[in-house]
């Protein structure tokens, strides 16, 4: 497919609207719609009143929160594919669901001849306005080949990892390592700070490290100044947990750190702290250990800088 096609998008949250912008800012000129026109209205592009009204572009991208979220934009009344004699060519869902939810829509869009490919992704907003998100795409090898341009336009790395829907594998596996790492670096951190290393001084050093990362850098500045303003929260966290340890029994793959840091993110969650994000991990740690954490207000660089 050369720039000329045409493409639409549904879902303009924290996530979404990066993406869409970047599709935006490489000249596809996406046509938007989002359950709330003013967060659609705020990325800068066309926008739609009705879901309908992208029936008829080359390219849909879908990206929305829950399994329920995406059955409703696709399939509901007034969804993207409720009319079988006007429906897009390609249609491509990067939201995290479950792999039976990709299996419903990938059969509704094959009994209405539409190409479905699942490309969930790995980053959050800021991730994705600086244009460093991870795709993994599973799905006709021929599709992903067509609509390759368009992903590498939002994402740095784009992985096809095979037919179906084993790219929602590859990223549910995926979030549980973020959860596993996260809570084993809130662990040594407070265990550092307990000691008397400061959070700012001890980052530093593993982020520069053999065992630092571009994830342990990226979230140092949230755990030395405690900023938890929402990336990902412990509710999204916990549905991908339950989602990787549904498939861990139904593939008897024992999985025991996982499914203790399953735990311990119940019980952000339990906390009630559910608008914050699920670097709050730190705090419970640190309450735990009989400590109150303090901002250190020192600048820490998160290595995302941007990209145009």
């Amino acid at each position: 497919m050369s720039e000329n096609l045409t493409v639409g998008w549904i879902g303009a949250g924290r996530m979404g609207a990066s993406m869409v912008s970047r599709l935006d800012r490489a000249g596809y000129a996406p046509v938007v719609w989002n359950r709330t026109r003013s967060k659609a209205e705020a990325t800068g592009c066309t926008v739609v009143d009705s879901i309908a009204d992208l029936r008829s572009l080359d390219v849909v991208f879908t990206m929305v929160s829950t399994p329920a979220d995406l059955e409703e934009v696709l399939l509901g009344e007034d969804g993207l594919l409720a009319d079988p004699a006007s429906v897009p060519a390609v249609l491509v869902d990067c939201s995290t669901v479950s792999t039976e939810s990709s299996e419903l829509v990938r059969a509704e869009c094959l009994s209405r001849g539409v190409a479905f490919l699942a490309a969930p992704v790995s980053g959050n907003g800021k991730v994705a306005a600086a244009g460093k998100l991870s795709i993994a795409a599973s799905g006709p090898a021929e599709t992903f080949d067509q609509v390759e341009p368009l992903l590498s336009a939002i994402g740095k790395s784009v992985t096809y990892v095979g037919e179906g829907d084993v790219a929602r594998l590859v990223k549910i596996c995926h979030n549980l390592m973020l959860g596993v790492v996260t809570q084993c670096m809130a662990e040594i951190t407070v265990l550092a700070e307990k000691g008397g290393v400061s959070r700012a001084a001890f980052l530093d050093f593993l982020n520069d490290s053999v065992m630092g990362s571009v994830f342990t850098r990226y979230k140092s500045p949230a755990f030395v100044n405690l900023d938890y303003t929402p990336t990902f929260t412990p509710l999204l966290l916990r549905k991908d947990f339950d989602l990787g340890l549904a498939v861990g029994h139904e593939l008897d793959v024992p999985m025991p750190l996982a499914a203790l840091t399953a735990q311990l993110v119940q019980q952000t969650v339990s906390s009630g702290r559910v608008t914050e994000d699920f670097a709050i991990l730190l705090d419970q740690q640190a309450a735990a250990s009989g400590m109150t954490l303090k901002p250190e207000d020192t600048q820490v660089d998160d290595g995302l800088g941007s990209e145009s």
